[in-house]
């Protein structure tokens, strides 16, 4: 594709050691590291949003960022933008064998039960089913894909209903240690909850990251309106004040 093609053109002459960018030239994989991630979150945004043009440029942007980590990785004879391709063309064949092979599948549920099977197979390596996860994964995201793993053995509820019987029961565990003070058996509770939490949203389909999320947004907007509302007078207001507009937020939301 010439648009490609170009792109990698574009690459080539900026990391060109003498007629390069100055600050081209300069960045390592490390230094595009938070750059690249960054970008990812600004496209998570832009689908959000269901902003087309936005999602075109942070797309956009973030193939420019593979193609500059491909580029630095070919100067130091490590691998080259045609390897990853290559990579994961072979990767996507090899883990679709209902599409590419004779392999019979009913549902999405057994493609992806079948995609982990064959992970496990291509990291015979690795000690457990569960690694594999980045470290700096965010808590949320990380709880949801172990918790996906270890369902993909059948190590999970069988029905969705126990699950809020779990959660009551960590809730109760919590109240337990919140009545004797214990600050480290609270924090082991609360994060038993959270857990829990997480492995609802799962089983409901619901990404736990965006919900939260939506939940911050809507939060910042309501209080927003307080602000607005009580201007000067925010710092001395009383509670019953803020939470009377709060409750007006909450219906200007439903209208």
């Amino acid at each position: 594709m010439k648009e490609f093609d170009e792109l990698l053109e574009i690459m080539k002459i900026l990391r060109d050691p003498e007629k390069g960018c100055p600050w081209d030239k300069l960045q390592t994989p490390e230094s595009l590291r938070p750059h690249m991630i960054e970008e990812v979150y600004e496209l998570s945004e832009a689908i959000d949003h269901k902003d087309d043009d936005l999602m075109k440029e942070e797309l956009g942007d973030l193939l420019l960022h593979i193609v500059f980590q491909a580029k630095i990785a070919e100067e130091g004879g490590q691998f080259t933008i045609q390897d990853i391709i290559q990579h994961i063309n072979k990767k996507m064949k090899h883990r679709h064998p209902h599409i590419f092979g004779d392999l019979k599948v009913i549902d999405h549920e057994d493609v992806e039960h079948n995609w982990e099977k064959i992970k496990i197979k291509e990291k015979r390596h690795r000690k457990s089913i569960l690694e594999g996860l980045p470290k700096s994964l965010p808590a949320l995201i990380k709880a949801k894909q172990i918790q996906s793993k270890a369902a993909h053995v059948g190590f999970d509820w069988d029905e969705v209903e126990q699950i809020f019987d779990k959660l009551k029961e960590e809730i109760k565990e919590f109240e337990e240690e919140y009545q004797v003070k214990d600050r480290e058996k609270m924090k082991d509770e609360i994060g038993d909850i959270l857990f829990a939490l997480v492995n609802l949203a799962r089983r409901l389909d619901i990404d736990p990251e965006f919900a939260l999320d939506r939940t911050i947004k809507k939060f910042i907007k309501r209080f927003n309106f307080i602000e607005e509302e009580l201007q000067e007078k925010l710092f001395s207001a009383d509670l019953d004040e803020m939470e009377f507009y709060w409750q007006k937020a909450k219906e200007n939301d439903k209208e």
